[in-house]
């Protein structure tokens, strides 16, 4: 909100009857109060602090260059490639896109990563089995989390 038009909202509060006044729009907040001494308080948009990322020891491999990284158990593990949350199916009501010991065809989609209000397809880069999924459904995650436990075919 402008200026001005705070201006004018105290204008119009003064020279009507009204001792209180609030007006609740978007993120902002304003409060005008009239008595024996007028207060006026304006709140500014209350932004939620953006985390910061914390300085600890990275234990992860060095700079995964392949989707889905394979281990010494002939595992493949497909990684979350942002940050966000996971769903498993694409609506509450939805049955899963897929469930442990399914067969997936590359390219089929495996779940998604809801990243500030995008929902992103994680799509399998292979054909393969799943063997475990990772994650709980809305659950959150960050960049390089396994979300699934697969075996190539």
């Amino acid at each position: 909100m402008e200026m001005k038009d705070i201006k004018t909202l105290i204008k119009l509060v003064t020279e009507s009857d009204i001792t209180e006044f609030e007006l609740e729009q978007d993120e902002e907040r304003i409060f005008i109060k009239r008595g024996s001494q007028e207060v006026i308080q304006v709140a500014a948009p209350a932004y939620a602090p953006m985390p910061q990322p914390v300085a600890s020891p990275v234990v992860a491999p060095l700079a995964p260059t392949a989707p889905a990284a394979a281990v010494a158990d002939g595992y493949e593990r497909i990684p979350s490639p942002i940050v966000g949350t996971f769903y498993a199916a694409p609506s509450p009501e939805s049955p899963p896109y897929v469930k442990v010991g399914d067969v997936v065809e590359a390219g089929q989609t495996l779940c998604i990563v809801e990243a500030m209000k995008l929902m992103n397809e994680i799509e399998a880069e292979f054909k393969c089995k799943v063997v475990e999924i990772v994650k709980a459904n809305a659950e959150p995650v960050e960049y390089g989390d396994v979300l699934f436990v697969v075996e190539k075919i």
